[in-house]
């Protein structure tokens, strides 16, 4: 454990009891969301590899034009 880590708990050990629950849930709860959303993206890696292949394919065939950002 990082010396930061070991300050942080450290000094919610000194919280009141409600209060380190509640930092806790939230800290699982982040570290939970966190793989699932590398899960997600480690997963649509090769979806957005195909789509942007797709995209690429219909501009060359003129199904689709370029955005001009400067009348944007």
């Amino acid at each position: 454990m990082t010396k930061l880590m070991e300050k942080a708990f450290k000094t919610a050990s000194k919280l009141p009891v409600l209060d380190q629950n509640i930092l806790a849930k939230w800290l699982l709860e982040e570290l939970k969301s966190d793989r699932k959303w590398e899960e997600v993206f480690a997963d649509s890696e090769y979806l957005l590899d195909d789509m942007a292949d797709e995209a690429l394919e219909e501009r060359k065939k003129g199904k689709v034009k370029s955005l001009d950002f400067n009348r944007l």
